[in-house]
């Protein structure tokens, strides 16, 4: 089954003084989401942002917000991160209580549903909710802090969870969150990825050519 391949920039790599036209400039070059971290220092070690920042840039694009929850208990904010403008919310498996009801909280909102798996947690806590799930989202490096280096045992991960799917016949989307660059985009995408997040690869002195550069690089992957 052919899959679209979506380039999702990380805005937690975007300069916050000039984020409205950071990200114009991401989603003119072609990127159709954007990725959006949140993180409450618990579940994490890092604060990130919250509800006001989502808000505030919803009105610059009417790109795909992708919205990824590294906070414990994420049951207590998912109307609010629904009402500020989110289209797909993404929990940690780790930090939901109850998984089934939160993706099915989810979903009831009319918005997509995905879970994250930090690098040592096993495919097998999806066993039973896989086929509730719009997105997995491998996370292939440590969360809570970006430019980490690439973790090249997620690209097993990766490969086990398309077979998985594939068995199951699923449409599910595979997004890959940590490292991911020109240098290990192809890999993932090979393994079976379809949804590639990328912070500082993208937010840096050319937006415009990088964007264009990893867009090319996943068209080349067959």
């Amino acid at each position: 089954m052919s899959r679209k391949k979506i380039l999702a920039p990380s805005i937690l790599a975007a300069d916050f003084k000039h984020l409205e036209d950071q990200i114009r400039t991401a989603v003119s070059a072609g990127a159709e989401y954007l990725h959006i971290d949140v993180m409450d220092g618990v579940f994490v070690p890092s604060i990130s942002f919250g509800m006001p920042v989502i808000s505030s840039i919803r009105n610059a694009t009417d790109c795909f917000f992708d919205v990824h929850l590294m906070i414990q208990d994420p049951d207590r904010y998912l109307d609010e991160f629904a009402a500020c403008g989110a289209d797909g919310i993404t929990v940690h498996a780790e930090a939901a209580r109850h998984l089934h009801r939160t993706i099915q909280a989810i979903k009831n909102k009319g918005l997509k549903a995905g879970v994250a798996l930090n690098p040592s947690t096993p495919l097998s806590v999806l066993d039973y909710v896989l086929e509730d799930l719009d997105m997995v989202l491998i996370m292939t490096v440590n969360p809570g802090f970006g430019g980490q280096a690439y973790i090249p045992a997620m690209t097993g991960k990766i490969k086990a969870l398309r077979e998985k799917a594939d068995a199951l016949g699923l449409d599910l989307d595979i997004e890959v969150d940590g490292g991911i660059k020109l240098s290990t985009i192809r890999q993932v995408l090979e393994a079976g990825a379809n949804v590639c997040v990328a912070g500082s690869a993208v937010f840096n002195e050319d937006i415009k050519g990088s964007v264009e550069a990893l867009l090319q690089a996943m068209g080349e992957t067959l």
